[in-house]
Parts: structure tokens; C-alpha cells; sequence
């Protein structure tokens, strides 16, 4: 046992090893180890004990840890996508197959939307050279985009979540065997064909379940300190299990974030260039997308009480966003390839839809700095939300949140959700702009930031569907008094007073 322990460890650390050699980051940290190697405090007769000693000492031990870190991380997720696609593709009778279909139908249809926008309009689909008057503004108006001159007259959003939503509520699985039904009742449920497993209740608290534990093991006026003293470390599985607290002071949450999602401050190092190369991609190539991305920040955060200031930010943001190639490639997509899909359109891969910049607005809260903002919420976006926005079979995907959503409601609130089909209401229109959102632009920004740092402390987006469950509990007795959807939506159209973390301890540790 002791040999096949040992000999795992052996090929987990060779694979780590590969990996690491593939990393953008690899060259750099190779340099300083071979630096330290040439250290006068390391001893060519005992080379590996004091170059280890040097690598601890000078902190490159917790670069070297992070690193793994994230590897480990990423590589569970694209070997379980790997597995899947190779069970999936041994079985002609695949359960999801309709789904995986469904997404890349959805794919071209959004693309082709934009090609007709772009035929529309006479536009090329994949950009021009930007005119030289037109450059010139843009160069001068960077720091304060809100005053550049754009005419978005005749630009609309590519689509918006009940477009989404009704291509999901239109989904027809494979059919199932007929069942007794005097003995067996089936419940119709908008998502019941879909043959994904998700959690309970009782797995959602253990999970969860460090939320919930009634001693706490410090106080409000430890937590600066204590949250100091874990970034002092720089260690990002510390920094991860901080956020479970759901406890984060303010002024900390930035610095634990850019940890968690990747490697800290991004102001040294190849970023800043990067962010550079994204800037004049901006300001030399017009493309539709840069149309399209004002219209919705318009549309969206400039009419948002709590985010309008940071209008010219987020015209930067994603600007740069929508030109950053490394986003297509780092995007797992959870649909299998087709011969001849044409990905023709944004550079990133990423059609903006209505309400994306809604994804960026509340990282304007955590950073001065744009390229630290930038490159936390990219990583933020290519982890969880692009899940959110696309027909996928991650088991934190969209349709997933909403099959899970749906159980919940029907095991844990039956007359609520009685009372939706009484009304012939799918409960899931209630609450998709919610979950395909994260919430955001629906709860204040300082409750949707302690949503978020659950997201990232449990590494998971299963934390929506039981928050809106949770938020529907709270609003039961006026839900239970209307009988229109206008009605059902207006109960629930005000979540300022609603606080995060008192109502999921209350959730989960209810009996």
C-alpha cells in the first residue's frame, strides 16, 4: 500500500511538473530558482536541502504552492470534462446528447444574430482598421470614454436571459420509459428530463457547512487582523477558506480575491504588457462588439444607482475584454466540436449579451487599479460565469442551477410551489435573471459581494439556486397573496433589505 501511495505522489508530481513547463509564468520562475542555485547560501554538496531552504526563505516556495494551487484546480476541471467526453462518445445512447446538441444550435444561432447585425449595419464581422479622427477621440477621451461620441441608434443586444431561458424551457430529452402511474407520479417540472444529478439539501449543508456552525472562532474586531495576517502569507488556499466565513472586511477583499483566482497583484510582471497590447487592439481596430458593449453598459450600469460612477471604468474594462484572445482559448466549453463551427465573431470568443458588464460592475468596488480589476474579474469570468450564459452540462452550469433550483422549491416550499402551478407560472421565470446574473444589479453591492466571496470560497455556484430558494421562502406570505406574474415580480423586484449571510445560516440550519 505504502508502494502504490508513494508511486501515485510520484506520477501526480510529474504531471505537475509538465504542466507547470506550459505556463506563460514558467520562464520567470525557473530564472529565480536558478538564481537561488547560484546563491552563496546554497551548497553545491548539499544542492537539494539548501536550495530548498533558499526557495522558502526568499518566498518563492509560496509562488511555487500557488501555482500548484491553480493547477490543480483547473486540471480537475478539464479531466472531468475530458472523462465525459470520452464516456459520452462510447455510448450512442447518451442522455445528454440532446443538451450538448442544443448548445451548439444556440451557439450558431447567437452568432448568426451577430453576422446579420453586422450585414445589417455593413459592417465587417471581424473588425477594420479604426479612422484616424476616430482613433484620436477615443485616445483622448480613454480615461473618460462616457463623453466619446458614438451614435448606437441602430445597435440592440444580441440576446438576454429570456432568450436564454426560453430556449431552455423549450429543451425535449430523449423519451423515457412509460411508468405505472397509478402507482408512480411523475412531477412535470420544466427540468425533470434532464438527467443531471444535483444536490439536496442535506449535501447543500455539508458543503456549506461551515456557515452554519453556531461557535465562531473569532470576533468582528479580529477579522482585520486575522485576514491580514493570512494575505501577509500569500497563500492562496488560506485566502479561499477566509471567504468561507462569508465575513470578509472591505478593504481586504480585493487582495483575497486576486489571490483565490489567480496570483495576486498584477502590477508587475507580464500583465501590465498585456493590458497594453488589449488597449491598442482597442484603439486601432473598430469592431461591432465595441457598439454593442456601450449599448449594454447604457442600457445597464449607467442607469444602476449604485454603479453609474464607474461608467468610463467599465468602458475600458470590456473594451479590452472583447479583444483578449487568451479568454477563447482558457474557456472550457461544455459542447462537443462540429465539423466547419465557425467562431467568426469577438476576438475573446465572447458575444456580449445584455447585462454582461453587470459581471465586471461590482469588481469596481475592490480595485484602483485597471489592470487588477481587469485580470481578477477576467479570471472570475472564464471560472463561473461563462457558465452561466451558455447551454452546457457542467454540473454548475446553468441548466443544472435550474433543475437544481427547481427541486428545491418543490421539496422544501411544496405550497409555494403549488400555488406557481395553480397559477400556471414556472417558477424558474421568477428567478433566471437572478441566477444567470449572480445577482448582480439585483442585490446592493455589499450583500452581492458576500454572495461572491462564497462563490469563491466553496468553489461554487450551487450557492444561487439555494439563495433564490431562500429569498422566495422569505417573500412566501406575499407571494401566496397575488396571482399574476406582474404581481409575483413586483414582490421581488426590491432586494435591498435582504441580507446574504443571516438568511442562508438561517436556511441551513433549519431543520
Amino acid at each position: 500500500m505504502e508502494e502504490l501511495r508513494d508511486a501515485s505522489i510520484h506520477h501526480t508530481a510529474q504531471k505537475l511538473a509538465v504542466a507547470i513547463k506550459s505556463l506563460k509564468n514558467y520562464d520567470d520562475i525557473l530564472k529565480k530558482v536558478q538564481i537561488l542555485a547560484c546563491s552563496p547560501g546554497v551548497d553545491k554538496h548539499d544542492l537539494r536541502n539548501t536550495l530548498e531552504d533558499a526557495i522558502k526563505s526568499t518566498g518563492l516556495e509560496t509562488e511555487i504552492r500557488n501555482v500548484v494551487f491553480h493547477l490543480v484546480r483547473n486540471t480537475l476541471n478539464t479531466e472531468a470534462k475530458s472523462l465525459e467526453t470520452k464516456a459520452s462518445s462510447s455510448y450512442s445512447n447518451d442522455p445528454l446528447g440532446y443538451l450538448r446538441r442544443s448548445a451548439v444550435q444556440w451557439d450558431r444561432r447567437v452568432r448568426k444574430s451577430l453576422n446579420a447585425m453586422c450585414a445589417e449595419l455593413s459592417m465587417p464581422l471581424q473588425g477594420q482598421p479604426r479612422a484616424v479622427m476616430d482613433r484620436d477621440e477615443m485616445i483622448s477621451k480613454w480615461d473618460e470614454l462616457s463623453n466619446y461620441t458614438i451614435d448606437l441608434s441602430n445597435y440592440r443586444p444580441v440576446y438576454a436571459p429570456k432568450d436564454l431561458l426560453d430556449v431552455l424551457l423549450s429543451l425535449k430529452g430523449p423519451q423515457k420509459p412509460k411508468q405505472d402511474t397509478e402507482f408512480v407520479q411523475v412531477p412535470n417540472w420544466e427540468f425533470s428530463h434532464i438527467e443531471m444529478p444535483v444536490k439536496n439539501l442535506f449535501k447543500l449543508r455539508v458543503l456549506f457547512g461551515e456557515l452554519f456552525r453556531k461557535e465562531r472562532s473569532t470576533t468582528n474586531l479580529d477579522l482585520p487582523s486575522q485576514c491580514k495576517r493570512i494575505l501577509d502569507t500569500k497563500q492562496a488556499p488560506l485566502c479561499q477558506h477566509f471567504l468561507k466565513k462569508g465575513e470578509t472586511p472591505a478593504p481586504f477583499r480585493g487582495e483575497l480575491w486576486s489571490y483565490v483566482l489567480s496570483h495576486g497583484n498584477f502590477m508587475d510582471g507580464q500583465e501590465c504588457d498585456h493590458w497594453a497590447r488589449l488597449r491598442n487592439k482597442v484603439l486601432t481596430t473598430d469592431h461591432i462588439v465595441d457598439k454593442l458593449i456601450f449599448k449594454d453598459i447604457q442600457l445597464t450600469a449607467s442607469n444602476d444607482d449604485q454603479y453609474f460612477v464607474f461608467e468610463d471604468v467599465l468602458y475600458q474594462i470590456m473594451l479590452c475584454f472583447s479583444r483578449d484572445t487568451e479568454i477563447a482559448s482558457q474557456i472550457q466549453f461544455e459542447t462537443y466540436p462540429v465539423k466547419g463551427r465557425n467562431y467568426d465573431g469577438p476576438p475573446s470568443g465572447v458575444v456580449p449579451f445584455h447585462g454582461i458588464c453587470m459581471f465586471a460592475a461590482p469588481f469596481c468596488y475592490l480595485f484602483d487599479s485597471s489592470i487588477n480589476l481587469y485580470f481578477t474579474f477576467r479570471a472570475f469570468y472564464i471560472r463561473y460565469c461563462h457558465r452561466l450564459t451558455t447551454i452546457n452540462t457542467h454540473p454548475q452550469g446553468i441548466v443544472s442551477l435550474c433543475l437544481l433550483f427547481e427541486k428545491l422549491l418543490q421539496a422544501h416550499e411544496p405550497s409555494l410551489w403549488s400555488h406557481f402551478r395553480e397559477l400556471q407560472i414556472q417558477p424558474i421565470r421568477v428567478v433566471f435573471k437572478w441566477l444567470m446574473r449572480a445577482f448582480s444589479g439585483h442585490l446592493p453591492p455589499d450583500q452581492l459581494l458576500i454572495l461572491w466571496d462564497l462563490i469563491l470560497g466553496y468553489d461554487s455556484l450551487e450557492i444561487l439556486s439555494l439563495f433564490a430558494i431562500i429569498i422566495l421562502s422569505f417573500r412566501k406570505e406575499s407571494l401566496m397573496q397575488v396571482n399574476t406574474l406582474d404581481n409575483i415580480e413586483a414582490i421581488l423586484a426590491d432586494l435591498s433589505s435582504i441580507k446574504v449571510l443571516p438568511l442562508i445560516q438561517l436556511a441551513l440550519s433549519r431543520e
